[in-house]
């Protein structure tokens, strides 16, 4: 057993304290980390090869051919980026620049709006180490860690005795889920921990907080218990350190964030809260960040020479609809698996390069596909954490294959 630790790339979380066994550069033992994260880092059951056209191919020929697509290409889109090291995704940028390109990932059909509003500083946040040390009041709001993230409440929000709440989950911290259905977060919350709210009643639920907190008689349009409403603004106008974790349910029910917005404000006159976004992928927040600084948008670009286009209309769904790209980079994601049938449809008519340590359902699809290692085991780099810290990634295991920003490099210089 290795005496390092490393980082686990199974989701956002980004685990730090994973100890491997490593036999014939092979991991063959995964230690501390979740069943997601173990199976993740023992790698692909399916691994991508280099093909073309459907033709099994060497590499360096793979690559030189998706560089000649991207050549010919007049509006290409280079999407994914959610599960690529922030190297690999300053090259997709450059890529985008150099080829008057598309450039967009997934947080544009997810967790974007809300990871926008926290980059301009539109809503209060915080590091999960604030949360394990100083939270006593923390909501899982449409999300459901349990499941999706099987870490987080062990080691960063509800169970651990951080320094200020010595005395953990027992006495120190107060855990609820608001959520549309009883998840297997809901019932560690029990019984008086859950508040069920109806499919869209999310901005009509907040509008009744901010009333309650306001000393007023909160009032929804459905039948919700005012006694209890009341019982949360109080436990959240105690908080001393509170958190919400956003999650897909709330952020798929907002049609804008201006509910959420009214809440926050509110809480933070009253009480001191934070917003942290559930992401999934882990360098979602990454590609998000590294964008930003170079644009000043977080996803939903289009390069037309010096100029930087912006909006939805540059989404990856909007590009595909329309049908406004001739050819197709994936890289990091699975958008046959991510997206509804109609919108990726188009991708059948473009040439479509996919670029990922495993076969995918979009790689299937795929004129050229091209293996790369997987980051946090067969190559290194970073990665930005959901609560937007920086990972540093140790590479584990030696690997004949590309790092993602060694395949993106010479793709560049094929161009």
């Amino acid at each position: 057993m290795s005496d390092d630790y490393y980082v686990c790339t199974g989701c956002a979380l980004l685990c730090d304290d994973i100890s491997v066994k490593v036999e014939d550069e092979k991991l063959t033992a995964v230690h501390a980390a979740c069943r997601k994260g173990v199976a993740f880092m023992k790698g692909c059951s399916h691994p991508m090869e280099a093909t073309i056209n459907g033709e099994t191919a060497d590499v360096e020929s793979a690559i030189k051919e998706a560089s000649n697509i991207l050549k010919k290409a007049e509006h290409p889109l280079i999407f994914g980026h959610a599960n690529s090291s922030s190297a690999a995704q300053f090259k997709a940028i450059e890529l985008a620049r150099r080829t008057n390109g598309y450039l967009d990932d997934t947080s544009s059909f997810c967790q974007g709006p809300l990871i926008e509003a926290i980059m301009e500083d539109k809503l209060k946040t915080c590091t999960l180490d604030d949360v394990r040390h100083k939270a006593d009041v923390i909501i899982f709001w449409g999300s459901d860690p349990a499941s999706a993230h099987p870490r987080h409440m062990s080691r960063y929000s509800y169970f651990p005795r951080g320094k200020e709440r010595q005395r953990g989950w027992e006495e120190d911290r107060t855990v609820i889920a608001i959520d549309v259905r009883k998840s297997d977060t809901a019932e560690i919350c029990g019984k008086n921990g859950l508040y069920q709210i109806p499919v869209k009643g999310d901005a009509e639920f907040m509008d009744a907080l901010v009333s309650a907190l306001s000393g007023k008689v909160p009032k929804t349009s459905y039948d919700f218990d005012k006694k209890r409403l009341l019982e949360l603004a109080s436990i959240m106008k105690k908080a001393k350190f509170g958190v919400i974790f956003a999650g897909l349910g709330m952020v798929y029910s907002l049609e804008d964030n201006e509910p959420l917005y009214r809440l926050m404000e509110k809480l933070n006159s009253v009480s001191n809260f934070h917003v942290i976004p559930m992401s999934g992928h882990y360098n979602m927040v990454g590609f998000n960040k590294n964008l930003f600084g170079e644009t000043g948008y977080i996803n939903r670009v289009k390069f037309e020479g010096e100029e930087i286009k912006h909006g939805p209309e540059y989404s990856v769904v909007e590009a595909l609809r329309k049908k406004d790209i001739d050819a197709a980079l994936v890289i990091g994601a699975d958008p046959y698996s991510s997206l509804p049938r109609s919108i990726v449809r188009h991708l059948e008519d473009i040439p479509l390069i996919v670029i990922d340590p495993c076969q995918t359902l979009t790689s299937t699809k795929a004129d050229v596909t091209i293996p790369c290692g997987l980051v946090g085991v067969e190559s290194g780099g970073t990665a930005v954490r959901m609560d937007g810290v920086e990972v540093e990634l140790k590479q584990i295991v030696e690997s004949d294959r590309l790092s993602d920003e060694d395949v993106m490099t010479k793709i560049l210089e094929g161009l």
